[in-house]
C-alpha cells in the first residue's frame, strides 16, 4: 500500500508542476530515479526512446512505464506492476484535467485581463526552461561520458555521428515531408546495426 501512496503523491505532483508537455516531465522523473531504487537513469533513457516510437503522449506513456517497473520490481509480479502503472497514469493525469476543466470555465471570462496574459507569459520561459533540461538530461549520458579518464573518452562517437547525422538528413528539403515514423524506424535500425557491430 506504501508504494500507491508513494506513486500518488509523487505522479500528482509531475501532473501538476511539469507544464510544457511530455519532455518537461524528465526532470521530474531523473529526481525520482534519485530517491527510489525502482527508477535508474538509464531506464530514463530507454524509456524516453521507447515513448517517442510508441503511440500515445510521451508523459503518460512514461508515467505507465516508471509506475509498471516500480511494481514489477517491488512485487515480483507483473499483475501488480500492471496496478501500479495504472495508480501513476491516473495520478500523472488528474492534475492536468482538473486544471483544464478550472481554466475551460474562467477563461472566456479572464481571457482579456492583463494579469492573466501577464501569468502566460511569466509561464513562457519557465516552460521553455522545463524542455530545454530535459532535453539536456537526454542527450547528456547518450552523448557524452563525464566520467571518462581522458578526453578521448569524453564523448560517444557512435552516438555523436549517428544523432549529427539524422539532425542533417531529417532537415534537408527533400525529407522533410517524410512521415516521422520513418525517421524513428531508420535509427532503430542504425542503433541495432552499430550496437550489434560496436558492442554497444
Amino acid at each position: 500500500m506504501n508504494l500507491y501512496l508513494t506513486l500518488i503523491y509523487e505522479f500528482l505532483q509531475i501532473g501538476l508542476f511539469a507544464a510544457g508537455g511530455g519532455l518537461a516531465t524528465l526532470p521530474f522523473l531523473n529526481a525520482l530515479a534519485d530517491k527510489y531504487p525502482w527508477l535508474t537513469a538509464d531506464m530514463i533513457n530507454q524509456m524516453v526512446a521507447l515513448s517517442e516510437s510508441t503511440p500515445g503522449p510521451l508523459g503518460i506513456n512514461m508515467a505507465t512505464y516508471a509506475g509498471y517497473m516500480a511494481g514489477y520490481s517491488t512485487f515480483g509480479s507483473p499483475l501488480m506492476g500492471v496496478t501500479t502503472a495504472f495508480t501513476a497514469t491516473v495520478s500523472l493525469v488528474t492534475p492536468s484535467f482538473i486544471v483544464i476543466m478550472i481554466v475551460a470555465k474562467v477563461i472566456g471570462r479572464y481571457k482579456n485581463s492583463k494579469a492573466v496574459n501577464n501569468a502566460f507569459s511569466g509561464l513562457r520561459p519557465a516552460v521553455a526552461g522545463l524542455i530545454a533540461a530535459a532535453a539536456w538530461t537526454v542527450i547528456k549520458p547518450l552523448l557524452f561520458d563525464f566520467g571518462a579518464a581522458d578526453v578521448s573518452g569524453f564523448f560517444n562517437l557512435p552516438e555523436i555521428i549517428l544523432f549529427t547525422a539524422l539532425m542533417i538528413i531529417t532537415n534537408l528539403k527533400k525529407f522533410k515531408k517524410l512521415h516521422p515514423l520513418v525517421f524513428i524506424a531508420l535509427a532503430a535500425a542504425a542503433g541495432i546495426i552499430i550496437g550489434c557491430t560496436l558492442g554497444w
